[in-house]
């Protein structure tokens, strides 16, 4: 199928469907690749431990994090 024919089909679309359409295109566009989201993953976790290894970051314990998101929906 080629983009005139997809074009014309979706013109012909009821305007919430082409709203749907619409949205679903845009997301695609602005969706990182798995190799995007995985490049960005390994950057922030080398970044975060450099943080540690300098001393920049204090490292928190599993334990007080889950006791303050207790905390916090209370």
């Amino acid at each position: 199928m080629d983009l005139q024919r997809i074009e014309d089909e979706a013109l012909h679309l009821p305007k919430e469907e082409r709203a749907q359409l619409v949205q679903r295109l845009v997301l695609s566009l602005e969706s990182p690749s798995r190799e995007e989201l995985r490049s960005d993953w390994l950057l922030e976790a080398r970044r975060r431990g450099e943080e540690l290894d300098n001393g920049s970051l204090q490292a928190v314990s599993g334990e007080d994090v889950m006791r303050k998101a207790r905390e916090l929906i209370k």
